[in-house]
């Protein structure tokens, strides 16, 4: 088990990561999943050895207010379908944090209920904002659960320069579930876990 990160550097390792994950040519991307509410597309993680996801969607609200409803806090948990519980185990300042969260199962249980521990911070980008994450080997893994890992994730939202009530939100996800998984089903259930996520934030927010 390690202990808590100094937040800084981790911080701005995670932020320059992701920055430079959203600077990545379009030609490098494959099509994954497409919806009428976000496009995913993948390509082989530096990280790991599965797929770094990128997903993207014009989502109908201001950017903070899409920003409150994904990064750690009480909104995350009433929508995100996947998420069954979330709890804040060290808050360094008001725009970072330590979670543990806890998954459903997937794909008729194939994939099991997961757990993981983030690292979260949120900053400023452009005219909008960027919330990343990156996993840490912390805490003991709760019973039943597999204790999954996401190597560097983050979601960039800004506002579109002519409708600036409507944002694009841009999201980067490389989640390693661990456990013995065959990879078609973990590829399976990224892609159309992305495009839910899209589906049940817009639900959210107009509500």
């Amino acid at each position: 088990m390690d202990l808590l990160p100094d937040p800084a550097p981790l911080a701005t390792r995670l932020q320059n990561t992701l920055l430079r994950y959203h600077s990545i040519a379009d030609s490098e991307w494959r099509i994954a999943r497409k919806t009428k509410d976000a496009v995913v597309w993948r390509k082989p993680s530096e990280e790991f050895s599965g797929y770094l996801y990128k997903a993207q969607g014009v989502v109908e609200d201001v950017t903070n207010r899409i920003v409150d409803h994904i990064r750690p806090g009480p909104y995350r948990l009433d929508w995100d379908s996947l998420m069954t519980t979330m709890d804040i185990v060290e808050t360094f300042e008001e725009n970072c944090c330590v979670m543990r969260y806890t998954t459903a199962g997937q794909l008729w249980n194939i994939i099991a209920p997961r757990e993981f521990v983030d690292f979260s911070y949120t900053t400023s980008y452009e005219d909008g904002l960027l919330s990343c994450g990156v996993s840490l080997n912390y805490g003991e893994v709760r019973p039943n659960f597999v204790r999954g890992f996401n190597h560097p994730c983050g979601w960039f939202c800004v506002p579109l320069k002519d409708y600036p009530s409507h944002s694009l939100l841009t999201g980067y996800i490389q989640t390693e579930l661990r456990g013995m998984l065959p990879q078609s089903a973990v590829d399976t259930a990224m892609a159309s876990t992305l495009t839910n996520f899209y589906s049940d934030l817009k639900k959210a927010l107009k509500s």
